[in-house]
């Protein structure tokens, strides 16, 4: 693709990815083989100026989200700059490039309409886990939608993009969001043009519902004003539809029986948390990422702990939770291997030595302290099979009558002792007798 025009000195620009109204995306090159993305916002900045409010919006916006990557999260684009364009005067935000498919690809043939319960688990998971350190560092994203979240294909992990939203004034944001924005993620309160942190809650239960469900709570029919309306007034008005059914409806056919039965067993808590998520009062959501971070956390040790009722096993959970598979040919990460810690192995493994060296020198003593009696090793070699009771009677038995013959033998012989004393005595006695003369 040609050259549109230039973005910054030193990086040379490769073509469009994506162009919207909210601003396109292209694909850029540094010195060497660095490729990244950039963003460039639709609303021209003519002076580079703190005195032009919307160049000042920008570099406030800017500089708060540096912040994002002051501590590196792997489930959130790095920023590399951002700048004014050489040409148009467009104000750019340039991040790492993201190899891999978006949830909108990953949803399209040949891929499943929906994904299976454990990678959606372990999206949520990541996700939240973005949420939650964009929300600690005060930054709102405000563009939570399914091409905004890429599956990297080296690293395994969901990762956040797109934050041009989030570096706009208030004015350019409702402009933008009214005439361009992806009205099918939209919180309600985004139509009045306010950006909160539970504006970002919203949109992550919508991503949700889509991969349960197959669909979002309210499709977009065409992209007219009639169409775009009717999906702003549902999201402000209308019951969320039942995620369980369409998940039923959108279920693959070249599924088994007893996976088919198995992927409608959504966790309640699951379930519960997209329902949450969904609530049309900002504050009746979760505040931010934060909460909504410590509620997966809990409600997966609770289900560890207690059991889960009417969704998948404890086991099952416990193990999505924590995996971060490589990508299979349907749903990236559903590999199939299971994977444990390194402190866990070496904890079982110590377990395992210790248990081996109990059981050996039980053994042992056990042979060292065994009778060498002859009548013992007669019982206890002996080939024929006979009653445990029977061969431990008899050697007793035996023992006793052993013991008894060694009793009377030390009798006998104490009574020989005995009388060969008297005898002795006797004898010495008629001697003595014999010698005295007569008187």
């Amino acid at each position: 693709m040609g050259k549109i025009f230039t973005i910054t000195k030193g990086l040379e620009n490769m073509g469009a990815l994506r162009t919207g109204g909210q601003g396109s995306v292209y694909k850029g090159r540094r010195m060497g083989p660095i490729i990244s993305a950039v963003k460039l916002l639709p609303t021209p900045i003519h002076t580079e100026s703190t005195d032009d409010k919307n160049y000042r919006n920008f570099l406030n916006e800017v500089e708060k989200l540096k912040k994002v990557n002051e501590i590196p999260n792997p489930n959130i684009v790095k920023i590399l700059n951002s700048g004014i364009t050489e040409s148009g005067s467009f104000p750019f935000i340039e991040m790492e490039f993201i190899e891999g498919p978006d949830l909108e690809e990953l949803l399209k043939p040949p891929h499943e309409s929906i994904f299976t319960i454990k990678e959606t688990i372990k999206l949520a998971d990541q996700l939240a886990s973005a949420l939650c350190h964009c929300h600690k560092v005060g930054v709102k994203h405000g563009d939570i939608k399914s091409n905004n979240v890429k599956f990297n294909i080296h690293s395994g992990n969901y990762v956040l993009l797109d934050f041009g939203l989030s570096v706009m004034s208030d004015e350019q944001r409702r402009s933008s969001m009214r005439h361009a924005g992806a009205i099918e993620f939209m919180a309600p309160e985004q139509n009045e043009g306010q950006m909160l942190f539970q504006t970002d809650i919203y949109s992550y239960g919508l991503i949700l519902y889509e991969l349960l469900a197959g669909q979002v709570p309210f499709p977009l029919k065409d992209n007219g004003e009639t169409a775009r309306n009717a999906v702003m007034v549902a999201h402000m008005e209308s019951e969320v539809p039942d995620l369980l059914e369409l998940r039923r409806q959108h279920l693959p056919e070249n599924w088994t029986s007893t996976q088919r039965e198995r992927e409608m067993q959504v966790p309640v808590w699951l379930l519960a948390m997209v329902s949450h998520c969904l609530e049309k009062l900002p504050e009746n959501r979760y505040a931010s990422g934060i909460e909504l971070q410590e509620a997966i956390i809990e409600n997966s040790i609770a289900d560890i702990k207690t059991g889960t009722a009417g969704g998948v096993n404890n086991a099952f959970i416990h193990q999505e939770m924590g995996k971060l598979a490589a990508p299979a040919a349907n749903a990236p990460g559903d590999s199939g291997t299971f994977h444990i810690s390194k402190p866990l192995f070496v904890g079982i493994m110590i377990l395992l030595l210790g248990f081996m060296a109990v059981a050996s020198y039980s053994f042992f003593f056990y042979k060292s302290a065994a009778p060498v009696n002859p009548v013992t090793k007669a019982i206890v070699d002996t080939p024929q099979t006979l009653d445990s009771a029977k061969i431990a009677s008899e050697y007793y038995i035996r023992r006793r009558r052993e013991k008894q013959r060694l009793t009377d033998s030390a009798t006998r012989q104490a009574i020989t002792d005995a009388i060969n004393s008297e005898k002795s005595k006797g004898d010495s006695t008629t001697a003595d007798t014999a010698k005295k003369p007569d008187n």
